[in-house]
């Protein structure tokens, strides 16, 4: 296939700009991929469209944006073991090197070494019409799952399952979620299916509240503040909650996390960004509370949250409350950057309706 296709980049400053591109051709062990969605990730917003912070693993390149894509095989190249073209794709986001202890074990987002490449980030991503990939990098899509439902996967519900699988969810659990962004939302209604016997979440922005409320993924939320840890207590009948979840990045958000975990609890840190400060005796130690860092998943949970997703009819698609066609990019990250909305897809063909 040859051609041109338009692609959108970030050059900071809070903007979006179009370029002209080939359409790529795949190499030895490669795909093209039709891109079909590709949704929008808070961490493009924090280091890359608002200003070009990122460092090693988030130095942006100057490449076509976004590490959520989810598509179409177009066309395999030579060598390739398991997909052709016709097969419906999640892209993982990191492409490793393949050969190091992190990638053999299926954590490529941990890969260290310089031939690391993140989609979107040091090597063109979603934000076009077509995509190169490598086959090691891909993820099955089952027809009973939108292209949506998978942009979704490929970082945001990724994520956070491998959190959850940390710490573990089940119906023994009351479960507080900081931070009702996407990721929040989405450890909400992860949680949910994994059993959670009550969900709790902390926001302040109403347009999150809102649609927290409308698909039933909390049964309560509250509102952050000087009163928000006794209240937290109330609702968890004194004690606390079993698990917690900060998704807010947020320093005094992430301290209300820990403090409202209860004796032995278990406390995951998912948000990006920056920091928290605890006193450790009291908050920590003398209540036996663990806490836990997740960064992204592995390959392999993926696949299993894929699978899993299919089981319970669970659709991460659910959580896009606004779709924009590749040539209005500008607008749909500059309505993410603002958090009035869920999340926020760019969308091809069928999935743009």
């Amino acid at each position: 296939m040859t051609g041109k296709m338009k692609g959108a980049i970030l050059p900071g400053d809070s903007t979006v700009a179009f370029k002209e591109f080939d359409i790529p051709k795949p190499g030895h062990g490669q795909v093209l991929v039709r891109t079909k969605s590709s949704t929008i990730c808070g961490s493009d917003i924090r280091a890359i469209y608002r200003e070009h912070l990122g460092k090693g693993p988030e130095g942006y390149q100057g490449v076509i944006a976004g590490h959520e894509p989810a598509g179409l095989v177009e066309l395999a190249g030579p060598g390739c073991k398991r997909f052709k073209a016709g097969d419906r794709v999640i892209v993982y986001h990191i492409s490793g090197c393949g050969v190091c202890h992190d990638c053999r074990m299926g954590y490529m987002i941990s890969c260290s070494s310089p031939h690391r490449a993140a989609y979107g980030w040091q090597r063109d991503g979603g934000m076009a019409p077509y995509m190169v990939c490598d086959e090691k990098d891909l993820v099955a899509l089952p027809d009973s799952l939108t292209y949506t439902d998978g942009a979704q996967v490929a970082c945001g519900f990724g994520t956070v399952y491998e959190a959850l699988e940390k710490i573990g969810i089940s119906g023994n659990d009351a479960v507080l979620v900081v931070g009702l962004g996407p990721v929040g939302l989405a450890t909400l209604m992860l949680a949910k299916a994994l059993g959670a016997n009550l969900l709790v979440g902390v926001e302040i922005q109403k347009e999150r509240i809102e649609l927290a409320k409308k698909l039933g993924l909390a049964d309560h939320v509250i509102a952050p503040g000087p009163d928000a840890l006794a209240k937290l207590k109330e609702l968890s009948g004194g004690r606390g909650f079993e698990k917690t979840i900060d998704c807010s990045a947020n320093a005094d958000g992430r301290a209300l996390a820990i403090r409202a975990t209860r004796q032995w609890g278990k406390i995951a840190m998912v948000g990006e960004g920056g920091t928290v400060s605890f006193n450790p005796s009291p908050d920590i130690i003398h209540d036996q509370k663990t806490i836990y860092g997740s960064w992204v998943t592995s390959i392999w949970r993926m696949e299993d949250l894929v699978e899993r997703l299919v089981r319970w009819n669970l659709h991460p698609e659910d959580l896009v409350t606004h779709r924009f066609s590749l040539d209005k990019a500008d607008e749909a990250y500059r309505l993410m950057a603002s958090g009035a909305c869920g999340k926020v897809a760019v969308a091809f063909d069928e999935e743009l309706k």
